[in-house]
């Protein structure tokens, strides 16, 4: 059976190889198994499997990765599992409060 991914050839995860320390925090924190560790420094090894979740940026402590969070489908995933009420695939959050207000929304 083939692997599933989501959409090809969209995902916005970049990496900064000169700025990787080869700590493999993001390989810790991947849900998806999106990078392997290369000759002491990770590499994207899938990144069509990548759900965009920002798991990966927001633990780099060298900034070498870069993800534009909550697009796609895991925006979507991640309203919902907060028990966001918006038909819209993403919410501003103010003070990590939702905006209600549907004519602020990112959409």
């Amino acid at each position: 059976m083939e692997k599933m991914i989501y959409l090809k050839d969209v995902v916005t995860l970049q990496l900064n190889e000169k700025n990787c320390s080869g700590c493999g925090m993001c390989m810790v924190v991947c849900p998806h198994a999106v990078f392997i560790m290369d000759n002491g420094r990770v590499r994207i090894a899938n990144k069509d499997a990548c759900m965009e979740c920002g798991a990966c940026a927001m633990n780099c402590p060298t900034e070498a990765l870069t993800v534009q969070a909550g697009v796609g489908c895991a925006a979507a995933v991640i309203n919902s599992a907060l028990g966001r009420e918006s038909s819209c695939c993403c919410v501003i959050e103010t003070k990590n409060e939702p905006v209600k207000d549907q004519n602020k929304s990112c959409c």
